[in-house]
């Protein structure tokens, strides 16, 4: 399971213990060759409460940690920066 909430619509989910602006490792590869410039948009767009941000590779708007943990839940849909996900990444050493 990714973080889903699969409980049922709009239950809250507690946040992933990590900070909003460290994305999980199978959502933004530590090797991403655009990794330091997704993480300073994105910071920008966390200080300054915006919504999201425009992907530096591709122009996409993509959704901010801050915004998706105003939500209260995970929608499922594998963000970039979803606050809910909290299982081990898949190249994990510890991971099952």
């Amino acid at each position: 399971m990714d973080g889903a909430d699969t409980s049922g619509p709009g239950r809250r989910l507690p946040l992933a213990p990590r900070p909003l602006d460290s994305p999980h490792p199978s959502r933004l590869s530590p090797t991403h060759p655009d990794r330091d410039r997704i993480l300073a948009a994105h910071s920008a767009a966390l200080a300054a409460g915006e919504a999201g941000y425009p992907d530096p590779a591709t122009g996409l708007f993509v959704l901010s940690a801050g915004f998706l943990a105003r939500r209260g839940t995970c929608c499922g849909r594998g963000c970039r920066h979803c606050p809910y996900v909290d299982d081990p990444a898949p190249s994990d050493p510890s991971a099952p």
